[in-house]
């Protein structure tokens, strides 16, 4: 049976090979058959490419015990403008609205997933490790950034020493923020149930509302730093008072009528999803509320305030295998590989000294929290991951700093694609080596089995 069944993988293994072969053959005949193809022909054929190649290169990287998230990255930087240049830059920048729907859809998966009993179970262990980890890489990084800043950061070199105290804070910020959507993807494809995969979903979707308060503080505290001119204000406060209780009050509102769409009529999910993730996104921005905020409040909402949350996360999950090959993999086209290049060095040193302190601190939190052996062993790799979040945190720093915000966003993209592409296997290793990884979702088109 054993030989048979690797007899099989195998062959399955050489399909995918010969698929992956075939796909990247014929998107290569088409870009020099076509070259002119632009606007939305190019835009779909890049929807289409990344999810043929992200799937099947993930399947060949399983064989290494790799996560599929690192397939869907690596198909995508293969294909995008930097290497084979399958994808221009243009399509990638068009993919935009794709990436907004995933963002829509992984918050209200995330907070679907984050029941209320499992937060309770670990309310004492969240509220240490949230309290350290947040003081602990906020000033730790901050101080690495700070030294590193005069051989190795280009653009804080016209900036006095204020102002480089200013960004560097600035960065501490950044370093606290973790990726939702890379640990539910991860999550989503081993199907993985128990204390570690609980203890760190909790973590995760709860550390975004600490990220929005830092970087509200931070950002009063640095532009009188960065500019003498200015002048410390809490008006940035009242702004974030409005945001945050903005988004829970629209995002509790969004979950009880989720939930009563549900209960009444619970057909044409798909369709309410995708509107919801377009339609709301926008509207939400127009109001001045955080969305992926909001999102997280309403899947909480419907798993914990009515009983459609299992419909509902698995409506969410009939369209998880799309929406993350899609995400992930433009984010892959989407990377600048050059600017890596260039920023390598440094973006590797604070990338290290993130995971040095985010390792260092969850063992100390878990000595104080007294967590069980498991999560005090591998509690802290999921949190070395970074991706959506963590960017559109350092847009809006470069919004808010144009003095410096083009240098810093583009050293947020370098470091975020090294924790990007380390933090997913780490995760999904300490989910096989505490054994709560199961057997891989099923394809979309095969009947889940009750839980």
């Amino acid at each position: 049976m054993s030989s048979t069944s690797s007899t099989n993988s195998v062959a399955s293994r050489g399909v995918d090979a010969i698929g992956l072969t075939v796909v990247v053959g014929i998107a290569l005949a088409a870009v020099h058959i076509a070259p002119e193809v632009r606007g939305d022909a190019a835009v779909i054929a890049a929807v289409g490419f990344l999810l043929l190649a992200g799937t099947l290169t993930s399947k060949l990287l399983e064989v290494l015990g790799l996560p599929h998230l690192t397939g869907y990255l690596l198909a995508g930087i293969i294909a995008g403008p930097h290497v084979l240049k399958l994808i221009d830059h243009e399509s990638v920048t068009r993919l935009q609205p794709v990436n907004t729907l995933a963002l829509a859809l992984i918050s209200l998966a995330g907070g679907a997933e984050l029941k209320l009993e499992i937060v309770r179970r670990f309310v004492k262990s969240l509220s240490i490790a949230m309290g350290l980890q947040s003081l602990a890489v906020l000033g730790a990084l901050s101080a690495v950034f700070y030294f590193a800043a005069g051989p190795l950061i280009p653009f804080t070199h016209s900036l006095t020493r204020a102002g480089v105290i200013g960004v560097a804070v600035l960065w501490g910020v950044i370093a606290v923020s973790r990726s939702p959507a890379a640990t539910l993807a991860v999550l989503s494809q081993t199907r993985a149930r128990g204390p570690l995969a609980s203890f760190t979903l909790a973590f995760v979707m709860s550390s975004d509302v600490v990220v929005v308060l830092l970087l509200a503080g931070a950002m009063a505290i640095a532009k009188p730093l960065v500019d003498p001119s200015a002048t410390f204000t809490l008006a940035a406060f009242r702004g974030l008072g409005h945001e945050i209780l903005g988004s829970v009050a629209i995002g509790t509102t969004l979950g009880l009528l989720l939930a009563a769409y549900l209960k009444l009529v619970g057909r044409q999910l798909l369709v309410v999803l995708i509107a919801l993730g377009f339609g709301a996104t926008e509207t939400l921005r127009y109001l001045h509320v955080e969305p992926l905020l909001t999102f997280i409040v309403a899947g909480f909402v419907v798993q914990n305030m009515s009983k459609q949350g299992d419909t509902f996360v698995h409506a969410i999950e009939g369209t998880g295998s799309v929406v993350y090959v899609v995400f992930f993999a433009s984010a892959g086209a989407h990377l600048d590989l050059p600017l890596l290049k260039e920023l390598w060095p440094v973006a590797l040193l604070l990338a290290f000294a993130r995971a040095v302190v985010t390792f260092a601190t969850a063992r100390v939190a878990s000595r104080a929290a007294k967590d069980p052996p498991l999560i005090a062993k591998w509690g802290w790799a999921s949190l070395v991951s970074q991706a959506g979040l963590t960017l559109g945190l350092s847009a809006v720093i470069a919004r808010e700093f144009p003095a410096f915000g083009a240098g810093f966003r583009a050293l947020a993209i370098a470091t975020v694609a090294i924790n990007e592409a380390v933090g997913p296997v780490l995760y999904k290793l300490s989910l096989d080596r505490a054994g709560e990884t199961k057997t891989p979702a099923p394809a979309l088109d095969e009947p889940e089995e009750a839980k």
